[in-house]
């Protein structure tokens, strides 16, 4: 079944944002309603705002993986994990992630043939001037012990954040791509020819990016996906985008365009091949869409 998570509370960044869950009721057509999963409160009473959840199920009997961030803000967090046997109707207690590693920081990992999982990560300093940083971490033992690469841009003449993982060879190959959001009004792209070990130089696509998230997933049949804000200001419209070679972008299907924010995009294929989206409705709400990829 489906499960999907996000962070919410009275406003981001306050110290009441917690990790909620839900379920796909298959037979009611319906979700769960949302269940506080996980919180910042420390061992000392003190509470921080959570962040940024992201699931993970890798391949065979492996539990789920929900990873998600603690703190006072993006300079500041820290990663933890909780996992779960049953779908994610029950979780085990939070871990915290070792020192370093912060685990996905918006988009969902993936699993490459060889079963290492790719982490698409990046920091946000606060330097002056603050730089945003790309980079990746894999674990080749199932998520018991972690490396990472270095940082794969400045951070400056190209202020990148939160990337996903394409797929150019086969689902799970070693020829990747990975793209998301900037501070350049535009999104950037950054390839791998070995499976994310190396990764070469960062540009920046002729797609449109008011430093909003997005995602991406590479389909069974090779095609790429692409959820954004095909704007330079503002996050409205949010469409969906299709592409053959991960460059040339046609945008196919608008989900939102009325005034408002629609942001923060995840988007999977199932196993039956249908396309799934969930994103952030005007900051009130979770919104979820169906998409059959013949009709993109």
């Amino acid at each position: 079944g489906l499960v999907a998570s996000w962070f919410g509370g009275t406003a981001e960044k306050n110290p009441d944002v917690c990790i909620w869950v839900a379920h796909y009721d298959k037979a009611k057509k319906t979700w769960t309603t949302g269940v506080e999963v996980a919180n910042g409160v420390q061992a000392d009473g003190k509470r921080h705002p959570t962040w940024n959840p992201v699931l993970f199920q890798p391949r065979g009997n492996a539990p789920l993986m929900l990873f998600y961030k603690v703190g006072p803000s993006p300079q500041t967090w820290w990663g933890e994990l909780r996992t779960s046997t049953d779908g994610g109707r029950t979780w085990g207690a939070a871990q915290r992630l070792p020192a370093g590693i912060f685990g996905p920081i918006k988009n969902k990992p993936v699993q490459l043939a060889d079963g290492t999982i790719l982490n698409p990560t990046s920091d946000e300093t606060d330097e002056k001037p603050s730089k945003w940083r790309v980079y990746f971490e894999r674990s080749t033992d199932g998520g018991r012990t972690w490396s990472k690469t270095p940082f794969l841009n400045d951070g400056i003449k190209v202020g990148a954040i939160q990337p996903s993982i394409l797929f150019h060879d086969k689902i799970g190959g070693a020829k990747l791509q990975a793209l998301g959001r900037t501070r350049q009004g535009k999104i950037f792209t950054v390839s791998s020819d070995d499976a994310g070990k190396t990764w070469g130089e960062m540009s920046l696509l002729p797609l449109a990016n008011p430093s909003s998230g997005t995602d991406a997933v590479t389909l069974k049949d090779g095609r790429h996906v692409l959820i954004y804000n095909p704007v330079p200001k503002g996050r409205t419209p949010l469409k969906v985008a299709i592409s053959r070679d991960g460059h040339a972008w046609k945008d196919v299907i608008t989900l939102e365009d009325q005034p408002g924010e629609y942001s923060y995009p995840a988007v999977v294929q199932t196993s039956d091949g249908r396309v799934h989206v969930t994103y952030t409705w005007k900051r009130q709400k979770i919104r979820y869409a169906v998409i059959d990829p013949a009709k993109l």
